[in-house]
């Protein structure tokens, strides 16, 4: 069976990108959300395998928004994603939770590695 994924940043051409990768390798991406407040929203709606969580939003950041799903699901499983060059933001997304760290400009073959190392 797939695994389903939701993907959260505010880029819209990034949630492209990245469903592009996921969905060419049997993954299935279930929603979408332009900021962290979306993201717990439609986390507690649709209950994915995986988030996918763009570090940099509006309204609410991807680590404010980690921190509100791990709250609501301890065993919940995501992958933060950011810009380079923010080491703290890093460190604290994994103290928050996060299961790994993918860096943009994202590679193909990195994004999968996280994915396939956090739910198979």
């Amino acid at each position: 069976m797939a695994k389903n994924i939701l993907i959260c940043d505010d880029a819209a051409f990034m949630r492209m990108m990245i469903k592009d990768i996921l969905t060419k390798n049997g993954y299935n991406v279930i929603g979408e959300a332009e900021n962290g407040a979306k993201g717990v929203e439609k986390y507690n709606e649709l209950k994915p395998d995986l988030v996918l969580m763009d570090i940099t939003m509006p309204e609410m950041d991807g680590i404010a928004a980690l921190k509100a799903i791990k709250a609501a699901d301890p065993a919940s499983c995501v992958i933060m994603c950011s810009a380079m060059g923010q080491q703290a933001m890093v460190i604290e997304s994994i103290q928050a939770g996060a299961k790994d760290f993918i860096v943009k400009p994202f590679q193909a073959d990195r994004v999968l590695e996280a994915v396939k190392k956090v739910i198979g």
